[in-house]
């Protein structure tokens, strides 16, 4: 029996990950940290209602149980709010990270975390893991520190780097890119979108299936998770319309120059998944494909 925290277990991948691994009771004891009341819609695991910010009571509550894995799904990924305020996006994207290594190291524990994109300059596209990070915003910045700190420590890590997580839970606090244009497109509400970014979005069950297989495989090292093609962020919203058979036409391109957005982002990303395929055995499908098995989820 594998003992799991997952920090965040209120948000999007925390809920997607409870739901993932409680299909396997045998196998796993898991407990989600997050802040107030447990919003997962279940019952079944034990939940701790914990600041993650508090050193002390993080660290206690950890060795208090003693964990195989912590999977951190915790972070502030609003790129803009990362950007007016530095210090709360260090405390929540590195600091906590380095606590964490720290007692991962102290009772042996295998850390999975979660990375981004932006921590490239969306010069190249198409990054492979081994590709020199050059980070455009700070939380970009900050998400690159983070990994830094568990590449240079001695335990046990896998790093799992993502792009534009989108799906549905029980109890969301923020939304995403497919659940918003949804819902623009179905008030029959004009949006403008940018067509000169491109991304590939993943699927939040995807991401899960890759935390538990990294458990499963005990697979250390980084790894890309997303869907396997790149596309202009209009294209990603047309596709969105079709599938939910909305009106393409209220969906308007425009540019990044014209925003006046915080913080810069990369101008194309996207991933290389052939370590994914190889070690993993994980073989991400298209946006397209995501989007159909998404929309049974929520019909």
């Amino acid at each position: 029996m594998n003992k799991v925290i997952i920090t965040g277990s209120n948000g999007l991948l925390g809920q997607s990950l409870l739901n993932l691994l409680l299909q396997e009771k045998d196998t796993y004891q898991v407990f989600g940290f997050s802040r107030g009341q447990n919003r997962s819609g279940r019952n079944d695991f034990e939940y701790v209602s914990i600041d993650i910010t508090d050193e002390e009571n993080l660290k206690k509550s950890i060795l208090e149980i003693q964990p195989n894995f912590i999977i951190n799904t915790a972070a502030m990924t609003q790129v803009d709010d990362c950007e007016g305020n530095k210090e709360a996006c260090d405390l929540l994207n590195v600091t906590v990270v380095k606590w964490l290594a720290e007692v991962s190291a102290t009772i042996n524990v295998h850390l999975i975390h979660i990375s981004t994109d932006f921590i490239f300059d969306g010069i190249k596209g198409n990054y492979k893991e081994t590709d020199t990070p050059n980070p455009l915003s700070y939380y970009g910045v900050s998400k690159l520190k983070s990994e830094q700190i568990l590449t240079n420590s001695k335990i046990d890590y896998t790093i799992l780097r993502t792009i534009l997580v989108f799906g549905k839970v029980f109890d969301m606090s923020r939304g995403n890119i497919v659940l918003w244009v949804k819902s623009m497109l179905e008030k029959g509400k004009e949006i403008t979108i940018v067509d000169d970014q491109y991304r590939s979005p993943t699927y939040v069950e995807d991401l899960a299936m890759a935390c538990k297989i990294s458990m499963d495989k005990k697979a250390k090292g980084i790894f890309n998770i997303s869907s396997n093609e790149v596309l202009s962020v209009y294209e990603i919203t047309q596709q969105i319309a079709d599938a939910f058979h909305l009106n393409k036409s209220l969906i308007k391109p425009i540019s990044t120059s014209t925003l006046n957005q915080t913080a810069p982002r990369p101008a194309k990303t996207g991933f290389d998944l052939s370590k994914t395929n190889s070690i993993l055995e994980f073989y991400p499908k298209s946006f397209k494909e995501d989007l159909q098995k998404f929309k049974k989820t929520i019909v």
